[in-house]
């Protein structure tokens, strides 16, 4: 991996999911939110499937895949200690350097846990590599307009502290991206679309207290590592509330839906092929390029 692909600290990343691994009910009703939109993907299938891959599930994608019927669930993650709650057979695993076998899994979940890699492209090839023919990935990530309020307040505190202002949001992917990360990855019949969770905390901190409770403070390479400005927190968090009163939070979610390719899977007909005119289906009259008949 060149150094211009590396975002993130991985090692922060990991030693941060380990220290708040066991105290992870505190956020699971957000994280079970997001799943259970997530999941309700396998509504629109008639597939049953048997042998899933659970990424980062954090102790509630398993459980709920167990309830569909799943019969065997491996939870992966990259902290040892969170791979050990995920509820499935647990599998401490680097997302960039997945340990499973090609064909292994007949479905792969990643609920908000993909958003910490550096090489996304190169990992979502290995997941759908670890995918049997016509399996299918299921996967959500905070997409761009997540904790934007957070982002703004904090660096219009930091640049009225001190010049500057350094990242302590992470980047977020924007819709537009999702297909065709799916596309570059070889899946089949790819889908991107857009959800949402719109949350309510009584206090700012009440927020930052849950974003240190799902590990997921800041962990850019980008990051300043100076100790801030001891005024840069209470003057952030006065701007997220200036009366006092509840704050609102979106969490924007991309969901992305892909399916390993395999012979039975439809595929595009072929240009020319169609036996029914589309004038005649809109009940229209056609006419060619350039016709003086042709209305303007």
């Amino acid at each position: 991996m060149t150094d211009a692909m590396q975002v993130f600290d991985r090692t922060l990343v990991r030693r941060r999911r380990d220290k708040v691994a066991a105290g992870i009910g505190a956020v699971s009703p957000i994280l079970e939110a997001a799943a259970e939109r997530l999941l309700d993907r396998l509504d629109d299938t008639t597939r049953r499937f048997t042998h899933a891959l659970d990424l980062g599930g954090r102790g509630v994608v398993a459980p709920m895949l167990a309830a569909r019927g799943v019969e065997m669930v491996v939870s992966a993650d990259l902290s040892p200690r969170m791979a050990a709650t995920g509820g499935g057979l647990p599998v401490a695993a680097d997302e960039e350097w997945l340990p499973f076998a090609p064909d292994s899994f007949d479905l792969i979940v990643a609920n908000l846990s993909l958003h910490w890699v550096n090489d996304l492209p190169g990992a979502l090839v290995q997941l759908r590599r670890a995918l049997k023919p016509d399996g299918l990935f299921l996967a959500s990530l905070p997409a761009l307009g997540t904790l934007q309020t957070l982002r703004e307040a904090l660096g219009a505190a930091e640049a009225e502290l001190r010049e500057g202002i350094s990242p302590r949001v992470s980047p977020f992917p924007e819709l537009r991206d999702g297909a065709s990360l799916l596309q570059r990855a070889g899946f089949a019949l790819p889908v991107a679309d857009r959800d949402r969770l719109d949350l309510r905390y009584r206090t700012p901190l009440a927020l930052l207290q849950d974003l240190r409770a799902a590990g997921e403070t800041n962990a850019a390479l980008a990051r300043d590592t100076r100790t801030p400005p001891r005024a840069l927190f209470p003057l952030a968090l006065s701007r997220l509330s200036p009366e006092g009163g509840d704050v609102p939070v979106t969490l924007e979610m991309l969901m992305l839906t892909g399916w390993s390719p395999a012979p039975s899977q439809p595929k595009p007909a072929r240009p020319g092929s169609a036996d029914t005119r589309l004038a005649d289906a809109l009940g229209t009259v056609e006419h060619r390029t350039g016709d003086p008949t042709r209305p303007h």
